[in-house]
């Protein structure tokens, strides 16, 4: 095990740490050069809709997928990552103007953090005060034709690789905003140094899974959400993947890219504790640094843990981080890296996309 990484308290308590690329020389598995790279690509599984959207000139069949189930590295095994990185060069990123933004370069070394304390007899007790917090919050009921509007703030580390040479960079933390529509069919992205100023359609033929009208009709029971949960994301899981981590990811990105009804969102979560090898984590921090407690589930084929993050005394949906937790011979990085931080800033429904919560439609 590797010592502990030194620490500061802020952003997201991180710290530079060099030398996280293993001592001894290896070749990395299938596919890892493309850990995280072009993180965009990775996370905007918006985009990645229909085979309508690659050009002409991609040179990687598109991939079919039904959102949000297809996300990051628990549900594609590394040797996916060059895969998906070449689909995604060939969608039609529309609407954003010049190519020369939509790269976040690479500023720093490594984030990392102190690991938080997992308990696995804590998570069903947490996730039922958790549940019951939800389904008590006052959410909105939106109008036929509005749109979801997410604000947060995002940072990743990643192996890159330039020639024969791969080190460990991390991007800055910076923000993203979100739009989507109510059905699932249309949207908008803004992401700084990922796409332009004025961002890239999210338009598509194929409604996303997690669109808010298939959230809201979805079954309240725990045990009938959960069933559902497991189909959705066994229809895209690659099989080196474990079903349970597939179906944890999914729930989670339920929590941080929609707007669920808040029996839904109560009943998510009275799912979630269902999953076996579900933990609670008594600390662990969000992107803008604030302290929380976590339920988190560990992928035993890259050690690493998704953990979500929620205010200790509200419960209320901080954000979400992955950090490896533990060596394995898939996963390069040494144990206390993040390799996602995120935290959500704001989150309502507008009127249009590109409209920000306030302004006149």
């Amino acid at each position: 095990m590797n010592a502990s990484p030194s620490h500061r308290p802020h952003p997201a308590e991180w710290t530079e740490t060099q030398g996280l690329l293993p001592s001894a020389e290896r070749d990395l598995p299938a596919g890892r050069h493309q850990f995280h790279k072009e993180q965009m690509m990775a996370r905007i599984h918006e985009d990645l809709r229909t085979s309508s959207r690659t050009s002409a000139t991609s040179p990687v069949a598109p991939v079919k997928r039904s959102n949000p189930f297809l996300r990051r590295t628990v549900l594609l095994p590394a040797a996916a990552f060059a895969l998906a990185g070449a689909v995604v060069g060939g969608l039609a990123l529309t609407g954003g103007g010049a190519d020369d933004g939509r790269t976040a370069l690479a500023t720093g070394p490594a984030l990392t953090t102190r690991i938080g304390v997992a308990d696995p007899e804590g998570a069903p007790q947490l996730l039922e005060r958790i549940s019951l917090a939800a389904a008590d919050t006052s959410a909105p009921t939106p109008r036929k034709g509005q749109y979801i509007y997410i604000a947060s703030k995002v940072a990743d580390t990643y192996i890159k690789t330039v020639g024969d040479k791969s080190e460990v960079v991390s991007d800055e933390l910076h923000s993203r905003q979100v739009w989507n529509s109510l059905d699932g069919r249309d949207g908008w992205l803004i992401e700084a140094g990922k796409t332009s100023d004025k961002g890239i359609t999210l338009k598509g033929d194929t409604p996303l899974t997690g669109a808010y009208n298939t959230l809201a009709g979805l079954s309240t029971d725990p045990d009938t959400l959960l069933r559902w949960i497991y189909r959705e994301s066994d229809a895209v899981r690659d099989p080196e993947v474990p079903r349970d981590q597939a179906a944890f990811v999914a729930i989670g990105d339920l929590l941080f890219e929609s707007y669920p009804p808040a029996e839904v969102g109560a009943a998510l979560y009275k799912a979630a504790a269902k999953i076996p090898g579900v933990v609670s984590v008594n600390d662990a921090v969000d992107a803008t640094g604030r302290h929380g407690v976590a339920i988190a589930r560990e992928n035993p084929v890259d050690g690493e843990r998704i953990e979500w993050i929620f205010d200790k005394k509200t419960l209320r949906f901080l954000g979400e981080r992955i950090v490896v937790v533990k060596a394995t011979a898939d996963n390069p990085l040494k144990v206390g890296t993040v390799t996602h931080t995120s935290a959500i800033t704001e989150r309502a429904f507008v009127d249009a996309d590109k409209q920000l919560p306030g302004q006149a439609s």
